[in-house]
């Protein structure tokens, strides 16, 4: 069986290879013509909510939603730095409702994940947290605090560092990442 024919499709169509035609199908029914999510510019899974997927940056490689489950807030703004993955069942959160006034969302800075980020099941990212490249949230952590420098992995509610990742060996990944 010749696969090129199926290659070349998906290159011109733009699909990932990871993911399966099924996928794209589901996503077409959901989104463009029951219209879930209809304002997202790019696949993600029919379970998936985002809200102000305008006000969504992503880098190269990063399709925030495309796993079950994820809940995107961005009311806010949110910036995913490239190669950064979101997995199932994910909370982002960058907007509270006021105390008040439940009806208003008080405004907030930006959520920034930066490069080469993992965000483990069930995780949740409260508003204005800024994570920096090559941080990993651990399953069902609550991230309610910034860790800017980055090179960790975070477990908790809420998120506490338990490792420090060997910054030389991070960077020399993205450096062969960015060639291949």
């Amino acid at each position: 069986m010749n696969s090129k024919p199926d290659h070349t499709i998906r290159k011109w169509l733009r699909l990932r290879k990871e993911m399966s035609i099924g996928f794209y199908l589901s996503d077409f029914l959901f989104r463009k013509i029951l219209r879930q999510n209809s304002g997202v510019s790019w696949a993600i899974h029919h379970t998936a909510t985002i809200h102000c997927a305008d006000k969504i940056i992503k880098g190269k490689n990063v399709f925030p939603g495309d796993s079950p489950g994820v809940y995107i807030n961005a009311i806010n703004g949110i910036r995913i730095g490239d190669y950064s993955n979101i997995g199932p069942n994910v909370g982002l959160l960058s907007a509270n409702h006021n105390f008040i006034d439940n009806d208003a969302f008080d405004r907030a800075k930006p959520i920034i994940i930066g490069k080469h980020c993992w965000i483990g099941k069930d995780a949740n990212i409260l508003p204005e947290v800024e994570l920096g490249d090559f941080t990993i949230v651990g399953a069902g952590a609550v991230v309610t605090k910034s860790f800017k420098e980055g090179y960790c992995v975070l477990v908790g509610n809420p998120a506490r560092i338990i490792k420090e990742l060997n910054q030389k060996e991070c960077l020399d990944f993205a450096t062969k990442k960015q060639q291949s």
